[in-house]
């Protein structure tokens, strides 16, 4: 969930293209170790005051890829790369404060200075309008060792994929929708509905290639639960679209279309040659 979730959350949501930051991997099946770069961000909007979640990727020993609209407005961060992030038993807390032993590394969230600068969509409502150019990352202040990071692709390399081309979608966002009636949800909507353990989950999902009017800045991926597939929602903000098969992370999970968090999600593109220029400076 992303920075002051619930007041942008009910703006979002109330758009009429149903705009939603995304979230966690529905469909999935633990990841059990394929995607240990993979890990569980908690963001503070103040300092010792957790208030978001997100998933990020290892990308170097101290640096974590992750949203924009995750690193935006936060000021600290705290990363998990265990598998299993759940402290607490029913009912689950939104965030795990993780004090002394918890396993979490400090870091310093990092804003791109291009995010929503110059947003020919617009702003706050819509899609892409909330989200455009958004990436960020996370300054760990100790070095994870013993993980091999993940790979940035080559630039444009997502321009070159046909339809339907294999993505592996891992994150730790929410898994179960309860049904409660909308009358009986606590106010706005809909992130009350989602629940679930925080693990890291992995499934198998496909781009939905051509050119449409904002694809030089996002991939365009499908949301098939049950279908041989899965998809993202809630909490996997900010986690990597990997090419299948492969430790490359071609984007990362920036939105989903409507509150079930199906049909197709949008992720900005990480191989645009100013992003990796721009992350290239905070590499070691």
């Amino acid at each position: 969930m992303p920075r002051r979730s619930i007041s942008l959350a009910a703006a979002i949501i109330m758009a009429v293209v149903f705009a939603a930051p995304a979230g966690a991997i529905t469909n999935g099946e633990p990841d059990n170790g394929r995607h240990p770069y993979v890990g569980l961000l908690i963001f503070d909007d103040a300092p010792g005051q957790p208030a978001w979640r997100c998933s990020g990727t290892l990308i170097d020993e101290d640096l974590v890829l992750t949203a924009a609209h995750c690193t935006d407005g936060a000021v600290a961060a705290r990363f998990w790369i265990a598998e299993d992030v759940t402290y607490d038993a029913v009912p689950y807390p939104l965030y795990p404060y993780g004090g002394a032993g918890s396993g979490a590394v400090e870091g310093t969230p990092v804003t791109n200075p291009k995010y929503n600068v110059d947003n020919p969509y617009g702003g706050g409502n819509g899609l892409p309008a909330f989200a455009f150019r958004d990436i960020g990352l996370v300054l760990l202040d100790t070095p994870i060792t013993g993980v091999d990071p993940a790979e940035l692709p080559s630039a444009g390399l997502v321009d070159t994929l046909k339809n339907k081309r294999k993505i592996d979608f891992v994150g730790y966002g929410v898994q179960e929708q309860a049904r409660i009636k909308g009358s009986e949800l606590p106010q706005p909507p809909p992130y009350h509905r989602w629940g679930g353990l925080r693990v890291r989950l992995y499934a198998p999902s496909a781009l939905v290639s051509g050119k449409f009017v904002f694809s030089d800045e996002y991939m365009r991926l499908a949301l098939n639960p049950g279908r041989d597939q899965g998809g993202t929602c809630f909490g996997d903000s900010g986690g990597p679209d990997l090419l299948g098969g492969s430790d490359t992370v071609l984007a990362v999970n920036s939105y989903v279309t409507n509150i079930n968090c199906s049909g197709v999600g949008y992720s900005s593109r990480v191989d645009i040659p100013w992003v990796l220029d721009w992350i290239d400076g905070y590499m070691d």
